[in-house]
């Protein structure tokens, strides 16, 4: 598949260990680890940072392959997902930080490009998740908004 921005083909993936589903590692139960993604939810850990713990703390590599399950999904069943899906949040906080920069440095035009390639990825998501149903149908990317979304969230 092309890159969105350039005219390269990656082929760069990751490729997963061969393991079955729903298997644990030994001394740790698929309830166990669904407790342990909750918990971190709700202390107000990121997605990825909650696999990093899990990976780094309990030898738990892959939360699909220890439950069968997306930790998304363990998120929703415990009603503790973030409204706002992590990488779209992210995306914004860089277009807030590009925007913040561009207003301090007016005559910075390689960053007024990149803020314009970062929005567009963030309109396209956006599209994408009220398609999906994880956002609302009404739902449409602000800058002003995403500051005050940034600002709450930090």
């Amino acid at each position: 598949m092309a890159r969105m921005h350039s005219k390269k083909h990656g082929k760069a993936k990751s490729r997963k260990p061969v393991v079955e589903l729903g298997k644990p590692p030994e001394g740790v139960s698929s309830k166990q680890v669904e407790e342990l993604v909750v918990s971190y939810a709700k202390q107000g850990v990121p997605q990825a940072m909650i696999g990093e713990k899990l990976k780094k703390e309990h030898g738990i590599l892959y939360v699909k392959q220890a439950t069968g399950k997306r930790m998304h999904q363990i998120l929703d069943e415990h009603k503790v997902a973030p409204q706002i899906p992590q990488d779209l949040l992210d995306l914004m906080k860089r277009a807030v930080g590009m925007r913040a920069h561009i207003e301090r440095n007016k005559q910075d035009i390689h960053n007024t490009v990149r803020l314009h390639r970062a929005e567009s990825k963030i309109w396209r998501l956006t599209r994408y998740y009220v398609r999906e149903g994880k956002l609302p149908e009404n739902w449409k990317y602000d800058p002003n908004e995403a500051a005050l979304i940034i600002k709450g969230k930090a």
